[in-house]
């Protein structure tokens, strides 16, 4: 996968590696801002729930 892109990149490598950084940083950026704060209330690690019924829990 890194090869096609590298091989798609045109320029010499200097280039390649500015360009393959700049994706990288959009992708991590896309990421960051766009995916994770759309994914966040599906994941089930949010869930701050704690079971207080139990052995040493009061009776209501």
């Amino acid at each position: 996968m890194y090869g096609l892109i590298w091989r798609i990149l045109p320029g010499p490598w200097f280039v390649k590696l500015v360009l393959f950084l700049a994706l990288v940083a959009a992708a991590v950026w896309a990421l960051w801002f766009v995916v994770f704060p759309w994914a966040d209330p599906y994941m089930p690690f949010n869930d701050g729930a704690v079971d207080t019924g139990g052995a040493g829990a009061p009776a209501d």
